[in-house]
């Protein structure tokens, strides 16, 4: 593992340049660079695909493993993914680049939105109302999805405020350094990024602390990005309450979601999926990176899909970037191959 290091603070001017350069983080309209893409790299889930022939219109399909309802066009592409028991759906819309070049020359060009449902999915769900009200406002929509609110927290980003002032988005780092000036401290939620205190649905109040001001750990971020921006239920704890757990291990054993890939071996380690070409953009992914952790799952991160260079990309926060990044320090950011992160990847579940 490299050595640690602290985030640099980047000045207003930086960040114009950096604004203004190719891509930077930033979410845009990227029909050129779709276009320069291989098709065999568009961030798809490939098992989606098959069958669904040409009929001139809209048709419905169910598919297994998982069990979901996919929409086709009139063509036989898939336009939007249903999950059973998830509420996260994929939706297709215009093509757009996220990129992060002060950390990394990854880029994902994609056409997949991740949008939450008002209620898990079900078979037979595209005949109920409640869907028909949420697809039409959300189908073509352009409005911030889970993507986008992932990359508001990378280095540079800029701070976004709501109306009383609060700055809810922005850089965000990892934690503050433990004694040893070496190590950061974790367990910091987005109501201490946030600097405010926070009612949970189970009652419990919760108090931020000032010195993890715009922090962020693994979990906390994936809790800003689910709970607090797309307002995924959240539990104060691993334990009480129902939603998203606060821990990585918590989120990976909960009942909450649907399971995409399981936790197997024996522990404390468990072992790497041989399969992962189920995966699809939005899932969380869980890792075994720490033996100081037993049998807990240690890491949590944000599937995004392939990058233009073919590989099984994701987001998340990180001490030795310190903070969200889909950067390469400690190990490139893929799940594929035999790299860092690859070799530690243990289970995915779909919100």
């Amino acid at each position: 593992m490299p050595k640690r290091k602290s985030r640099p603070v980047l000045h207003a001017a930086t960040v114009m340049a950096l604004l203004a350069g190719s891509a930077y983080f930033t979410y845009e309209l990227r029909k050129d660079e779709q276009a320069k893409v291989p098709a065999v790299q568009s961030v798809t889930d490939g098992l989606q695909n098959s069958g669904g022939g040409a009929t001139g219109k809209e048709s419905w399909e169910r598919l297994n493993n998982p069990a979901r309802s996919v929409l086709r066009d009139g063509k036989g592409a898939v336009i939007a993914t249903f999950t059973d028991g998830a509420r996260s759906a994929t939706l297709k819309g215009p093509s757009r680049t996220f990129a992060e070049p002060v950390n990394t020359s990854s880029r994902v060009v994609t056409d997949d939105w991740v949008r939450l449902m008002p209620e898990p999915w079900i078979k037979g769900a595209e005949k109920e109302q409640w869907f028909k009200d949420w697809f039409k406002e959300a189908s073509g929509s352009e409005e911030d999805d889970i993507f986008a609110f992932a990359f508001q927290y990378v280095e540079g980003a800029p701070i976004k405020k709501d109306s009383e002032g609060i700055p809810y988005a922005g850089d965000a780092v990892f934690g503050p350094f433990k004694e040893d000036g070496v190590d950061r401290l974790e367990q910091n939620d987005f109501y201490d990024y946030l600097g405010i205190s926070y009612t949970f649905r189970s009652g419990t109040t919760l108090v931020p602390r000032k010195e993890r001001y715009r922090a962020l750990d693994c979990s906390g971020y994936m809790r800003m990005v689910w709970g607090y921006r797309a307002r995924f239920p959240l539990m104060a704890d691993n334990a009480s309450g129902d939603g998203l757990p606060r821990s990585a291990d918590g989120m990976a054993r909960s009942k909450t979601g649907v399971d995409i890939i399981k936790l197997q071996g024996p522990a404390p380690w468990y072992t790497r999926p041989k399969n992962i070409d189920v995966l699809q953009p939005g899932d969380l992914l869980f890792f075994k990176m720490d033996h100081r952790t037993a049998n807990h799952l240690d890491h949590v991160a944000l599937y995004l899909g392939l990058d233009t260079e073919g590989h099984r990309v994701f987001i998340s926060s990180r001490k030795e970037q310190n903070g969200p990044t889909m950067g390469d320090a400690g190990g490139v950011s893929r799940i594929d191959g035999n790299g860092f992160y690859a070799g530690l990847f243990r289970s995915a579940k779909r919100l």
